[in-house]
């Protein structure tokens, strides 16, 4: 199919716009690689890195441990079992990929997984076991057989977390920087990515700007759940790559395809504690406010379905019944403050009996599905710039994604990454494109960052979000231009202010692609387009040149060419 382009208005305004100092001024750091993000992508790809002799710079936004993968309370998906394999762990990938992921790239991530595993274990990695020693495999939405590798229940992110932060502690090639804010890639003369600047925390609240010169920077900054008022994520998870890469000119792919957990603990006052989908794989069972377990008029696999579909009949069910919230019923899961010690403790402390007292829960954002166009090397349209993990889109999760593939993904992905980087032959460049600051005027105007991120927030909850439709998605783009609009004057040069200008960007990006796609897959859903069309099995994506957003439709590999959409 010949690729269409939309100009979609400006491009994003860099911060480097309001940094009130020369760039000549700054200090430096070098190395061979820079990687931005310390969860499983991140560090996976340092440390494969490292281990083959490059020098690599890991820079943390808050500490080392304060990542998505430390939150994660599901598993490890890989086909590990006695009646598994890795082809029907790819086959079932691919179902629930809904006609837009790679086969290739499910291939072979699929296949890699049981060896990562091993390497996992050699690093010092605690499974849980049945009392034979053999892996205790639990169930999730989507896995037609028991696959899922757990540490301690539901703490397997905290585990995997510990150990790729002890070797990357103890790695003598590796520097960390903690308390780090990566702000805005920089590019030599020949317009590749040379490293980047960054906003390193002094103390006291201050900050000081620091250049980061490298052969090749990765991205694996994860995803941007931030965006929304309800999510699973960590309050640093505000899409800084997404953004980085879109001034840059990366190409942002699929970005519509925003997937939900379908259960949060949902109490006034509470933290949004994400309650795993190995706990309805256990037995557990959801039910609306008259007691009704609704999910089998919903999907043939009931609350095993996958997490889309989980997500929405939740959704629906919150409106038939006028409720904020569902329930989910453990009275069938054997002895489940024993199996799920971390949410019987959190329940708990709410006056909550675990197996006794159903818990309220309802929908909340968990993971970004699209990302920055990459292939199995971490590759992007941009000379010297990678991304890995959950930032990247390679094409393993097409239009969703299958409980416990995420950290599966960013572990094998970030281990490929780490493993070519030093196939790049370049010298180290040291001469970067100075950044012009535009100048300013002295304006008595102030943004009151807080409030701006809480609209932003709400705006993406109420017309963003589980269920869209045109008019909603309108709006919103006209109100995220013109929050935009005067961010791109008025935001501080601040960690805080990057963040913002982050969110909004990538808001955004979600919402063209959104507007775009006119029907209802995998994770986008459609009011107005209720249903999964064959014209429409594309990918979007959009990318930023030094005058405008663009917009384009991409073939799937191995897929029929479809006319461009009549309706686009």
């Amino acid at each position: 199919m010949k690729a269409r382009s939309l100009a979609c208005g400006p491009p994003p305004v860099s911060p480097l716009s309001r940094m009130p100092y020369p760039m000549r001024r700054l200090p430096g750091f070098r190395a061979d690689v820079v990687v931005v993000g310390s969860g499983v992508a991140g560090l996976a790809a340092a440390v494969t890195a490292a281990d083959q002799g490059a020098h690599v710079m890991v820079l943390c936004k808050g500490r080392l441990a304060q990542t998505n993968t430390y939150y994660a309370q599901g598993g490890i998906a890989a086909a590990v079992g006695r009646d598994d394999d890795p082809e029907l762990h790819a086959a079932d990938t691919l179902r629930l990929g809904y006609g837009l992921s790679d086969e290739q790239v499910v291939a072979a991530i699929t296949n890699a997984a049981p060896a990562a595993m091993e390497w996992l274990l050699r690093s010092g990695m605690a499974f849980d076991r049945e009392p034979g020693g053999h892996f205790h495999l639990g169930m999730e939405g989507g896995h037609r057989l028991p696959r899922i590798l757990h540490s301690g229940g539901t703490a397997t992110g905290k585990e995997l977390q510990r150990v790729l932060s002890v070797r990357a502690r103890q790695h003598p090639n590796i520097d960390i920087f903690e308390s780090t804010t990566a702000v805005e890639l920089l590019k030599d003369a020949e317009g590749s990515v040379a490293g980047l600047v960054a906003l390193v925390e002094r103390g006291a609240g201050g900050f000081d700007a620091v250049l980061f010169e490298a052969n090749a920077t990765i991205l694996a900054t994860g995803g941007g759940g931030q965006i929304f008022r309800e999510t699973t994520n960590p309050q640093l998870a505000t899409a800084d790559g997404l953004a980085m890469g879109l001034r840059a000119g990366a190409k942002l792919r699929d970005l519509e395809f925003v997937q939900f957990h379908p259960t949060i603990l949902y109490l006034a006052g509470a933290a949004r504690f994400l309650i795993s989908e190995v706990v309805r794989g256990e037995g557990a069972v959801l039910r609306d406010r008259d007691g009704v377990a609704f999910m089998a008029d919903a999907h043939k696999d009931a609350d095993l379905a996958p997490r889309d579909v989980v997500s929405r009949a939740i959704f629906r069910r919150m409106i038939e019944t006028e409720d904020t919230h569902v329930y989910l019923d453990l009275s069938a899961v054997d002895d489940p403050a024993k199996r799920f010690p971390a949410l019987a403790r959190i329940a708990a402390e709410f006056g909550i009996h675990l197996g006794k007292d159903p818990i309220p829960v309802r929908p909340a954002v968990h993971y970004f599905v699209g990302g920055i166009e990459a292939d199995l090397q971490g590759q992007t349209n941009v000379d010297g710039l990678y991304a890995a993990g959950e930032c990247a889109s390679t094409g393993f999760h097409g239009a969703n994604r299958m409980g416990s593939n995420s950290l599966l993904e960013g572990l094998v992905h970030g281990r490929m990454v780490g493993e070519q980087i030093l196939n790049r032959k370049t010298s180290l460049r040291r001469f970067l494109s100075p950044y012009v600051a535009e100048e300013r005027s002295s304006t008595a105007a102030q943004l009151h960052l807080a409030d701006m991120t809480y609209s932003l927030k709400s705006l993406m909850w109420r017309q963003v979000g589980v269920e869209r439709d045109a008019e909603g998605l309108e709006d919103a783009s006209q109100r995220l231009d013109a929050w935009a609009g005067y961010l791109a004057r008025l935001g501080p040069f601040t960690p805080e202010g990057v963040e913002v200008v982050n969110m909004v960007q990538v808001a955004q990006a979600i919402t063209l692609g959104a507007i775009f796609r006119k029907e209802s897959r995998g994770a986008h859903c459609r009011r107005d387009y209720p249903d999964t069309l064959p014209t429409w099995q594309v990918h979007t994506c959009l990318h930023a040149d030094a005058n405008q957003l663009i917009l384009q439709v991409e073939n799937i590999p191995g897929a029929s060419p479809a006319p461009f959409p009549a309706n686009a």
